[in-house]
């Protein structure tokens, strides 16, 4: 039988945001319930242990505890509208809902490494352990590993050459892995398709992100970017269809209605 994965790009979550958004993600996943809830890194920002804008003055501020802290409560948004439909299901004895949850680390998380490698009191302090992933039921992969989830590859990002770089668009991504894959990291969506002798589909798909600030760095045209999740249907083998869901529409669709007169 065919499976449905549910992918949910970086979410690069920060100290002083409203993470009502990613409940709205949650909200919906239960709704569509797929087998799989794909997160695909930077699930949090680590801006503290940010070298691009260290020393300037929007550095101020920032600490580790902040950082972690919003990762809870990021977590804990998305989480809770599933965490609260099974407990209703288990209260009324109907069933409940139990997708499998894999999640990769990313290049943000992966700054904690760097920071106690250039650290070593660091060491044993704070670890990945620490972080809101295992408490949540997420299985959580390394940084780069790349995982295969019903003939479809799931990375933060993939690498090519000897160099390691990332590849650099969906095209590229089937050129080089010959598989369908997936994968987050950048901001932009980009989709490929290509197909085999024998007829069967590859996809290679650039997830874009799921968050709703806007990134200092990227200035006033690159902040302007897909933001959102994606719905992976009939997957198979590899092959699968594509439905993504903007961050608009599901504020828009969750939205209270205004009960003022």
């Amino acid at each position: 039988m065919a499976k449905s994965i549910a992918v949910i790009p970086d979410v690069q979550a920060k100290a002083g945001q409203d993470f009502t958004f990613l409940r709205d993600v949650g909200k919906f996943l239960v709704e569509k319930q797929p087998d799989y809830w794909i997160q695909l890194g930077d699930f949090l920002d680590f801006e503290s242990l940010s070298s691009y804008d260290k020393g300037t003055k929007s550095y101020e501020g920032r600490r580790i505890v902040k950082d972690i802290d919003a990762g809870y409560e990021a977590m804990d948004a998305l989480m809770g509208p599933l965490h609260e439909y099974n407990l209703t299901a288990k209260l009324n004895k109907k069933k409940q809902y139990h997708p499998e949850l894999h999640l990769t680390l990313g290049n943000h998380c992966d700054r904690l490494h760097r920071a106690i490698n250039e650290d070593p009191k660091l060491d044993g302090l704070i670890t990945v352990d620490d972080l809101p992933f295992a408490q949540h039921g997420w299985i959580v992969h390394p940084f780069l590993e790349v995982i295969q989830i019903e003939g479809i590859c799931f990375s933060h990002y993939f690498t090519s050459g000897v160099m390691g770089r990332p590849v650099g668009n969906a095209k590229q991504l089937l050129a080089k892995k010959h598989m369908s894959c997936v994968q987050g990291h950048v901001q932009k969506m980009d989709i490929c398709t290509e197909y085999k002798a024998d007829g069967s589909m590859l996809t290679g798909l650039f997830a874009g992100c799921c968050y709703i600030h806007d990134e200092t760095y990227l200035g006033l045209q690159g902040n302007n970017h897909f933001r959102g999740i994606h719905m992976l249907y009939e997957v198979n083998n590899g092959e699968f269809h594509t439905h993504s869901v903007t961050l608009k529409y599901l504020q828009e669709r969750y939205a209270k209605p205004n009960t003022l007169s």
